[in-house]
């Protein structure tokens, strides 16, 4: 082979890795837009690899999700048995002569304003769940948000007095385009009557971090303290070496 056309193809080879190295810098899904309080891009920050570079887990976070949905259920709901209904002692006609069906109360399931049969009563729903497998949920999907492309960073919020147009201008500026949730590193009443009258959007602490409100909501705008707090929180427990 000419040593010309063995030059060219090394090259080429070249060329090829380094598009390719540059595309995998590109879509590092732990490098996510960086913005001031203003809502400016100051280039790029990284996310916590304990938190953000799980592997997602599809099951465990449906079953975190199921569990929540089943944990908020009040399990309130009652009817009464015809132990329980008022009234109905007495037999309401004779048995046989009227020509009707027989009937011993005016309180059994087939007449109006009887018991009701099979009916609920007080119960729990509630689902257990280890830790462990939560945090796997919680971590499985940020993960896929970050994957995805929706997590943003912020400095931090800088609201004088609760201002619904500041913050719907805020989020103009960073470019949001569906829903969003805020999480906070503590709590702030301003920030978070600011944005309590925009369509889509919640504010979160991130110790309250949960699946739900992560799957409702397209968007994860995280203040830059929150990071810390995440990672602290919600990171996997390590093993312990015997």
């Amino acid at each position: 082979m000419p040593a010309a056309q063995t030059t060219t193809k090394t090259k080429t080879a070249t060329k090829t890795a380094t598009k390719k190295k540059a595309a995998a810098t590109e879509a590092n899904p732990l490098q996510v837009p960086f913005f001031d309080a203003l809502g400016e891009r100051n280039g790029e920050v990284d996310l916590p690899k304990a938190i953000f570079d799980e592997k997602p887990n599809v099951p465990v976070m449906h079953q975190a999700y199921l569990r929540q949905m089943a944990n908020a259920r009040q399990g309130t709901a009652s009817t009464k048995t015809r132990a329980t209904v008022h009234g109905g002692g007495a037999k309401p006609y004779r048995q046989k002569g009227t020509g009707r069906a027989r009937h011993g109360s005016i309180r059994e399931p087939s007449m109006k304003g009887g018991a009701v049969v099979f009916g609920p009563h007080p119960r729990s729903y509630a689902h257990d769940m280890p830790k462990q497998m939560r945090r796997l949920a919680l971590r499985s999907a940020l993960s896929q948000k970050a994957i995805d492309g929706q997590v943003r960073v912020i400095e931090s919020f800088v609201f004088d007095e609760p201002k619904t147009k500041q913050a719907a201008d805020l989020m103009e500026a960073i470019g949001f385009d569906n829903s969003i949730l805020v999480v906070l590193p503590a709590p702030n009443v301003v920030v978070s009557r600011s944005f309590e009258n925009l369509a889509g959007a919640k504010t979160i602490l991130a110790r309250n971090m949960n699946i739900r409100d992560l799957f409702t909501h397209t968007y994860l705008l995280l203040s830059k303290d929150c990071l810390e707090l995440l990672e602290e929180n919600f990171s996997p427990r390590e093993k312990s070496h015997q």
